[in-house]
């Protein structure tokens, strides 16, 4: 479905965060894309959404395609009308509305009528029985894993092939996002919507994904099968907080990994 070869990103004409990534996203999956912080996991999500002008970024080099046809230029209105939508990093809802207002705001660019609408708008409802019990409260008073799952289905609303996750768990609590990654779970395999998920919470990422990348300082340093890569020492170690043996390293020796030339080999 998505296919990014060899992709470069600049922003204000010097700074390169996006070093030659390669990556796809197959029909109905869940994808992990996984990296320390500044590692460029969001920049890749606003390269495929067409958002990089307006932070001035740049793709200088590479293409993005989605089913095919290239759309490394196109402006995110027409990315949106693709079948791409993102839910970016941060709980962002329009506060100042309700949670039934900011959830029919998703479907805004739809023309495929009323009864279709409803259709949706009672779908997403049964994802988040949360949220039908506060349609008339504004989204900027309900709690914080409300607003993320108020994020989603607003997301969900667009009717999208592929969502864009931007660290759902961000600031929750573990029980709520273990209640937001079974509904992505299910939305996945009962809608067959594709799922590029980038998270910190590198072990409920890959539980739920089949495949996973794994990104530093720009560029994809390891990538497999989920199941593989839990597997991995390395993985293991600086993503999983797991250790083969009883020594405890430093926070210095961790991340002494990245000069590893068998980890960037």
């Amino acid at each position: 479905m998505l296919r990014i070869n060899n992709l470069e990103v600049v922003y204000n004409d010097i700074i390169l965060v996006l070093r030659g990534i390669s990556l796809e996203a197959p029909e109905a999956a869940i994808i992990a894309f996984l990296g320390s912080n500044g590692a460029g996991k969001s920049t890749t999500l606003r390269a495929i959404s067409g958002l990089l002008p307006y932070e001035d970024g740049e793709i200088t080099k590479g293409t993005i395609e989605y089913r095919g046809e290239a759309v490394h230029t196109f402006d995110p209105q027409r990315i949106v009308g693709l079948g791409i939508t993102q839910v970016p990093e941060g709980r962002r809802v329009f506060a100042e509305l309700t949670v039934e207002e900011n959830i029919r705001v998703g479907a805004h660019t739809r023309r495929d009528g009323k009864e279709e609408f409803r259709r949706d708008y009672d779908r997403v409802l049964a994802y988040f029985p949360a949220l039908s019990r506060r349609l008339r409260v504004q989204a900027g008073f309900v709690s914080g894993g409300e607003q993320q799952m108020l994020a989603i289905a607003r997301a969900f609303m667009a009717r999208p092939s592929l969502m864009m996750l931007d660290e759902p768990s961000l600031g929750l609590a573990p029980l709520l996002v273990t209640e937001i990654f079974d509904i992505i779970r299910k939305i996945n395999a009962e809608e067959r919507v594709s799922v590029l998920l980038v998270e910190q919470n590198a072990l409920m990422a890959l539980a739920i994904a089949e495949y996973g990348y794994i990104m530093e300082n720009g560029k994809i340093v390891l990538d497999g099968p989920s199941h593989k890569l839990m597997e991995n020492e390395d993985v293991k170690e600086f993503y999983l907080g797991m250790k083969s043996d009883k020594e405890r390293k430093s926070f210095a020796e961790v991340k002494h990994y990245k000069r590893r030339k068998r980890w960037l080999s």
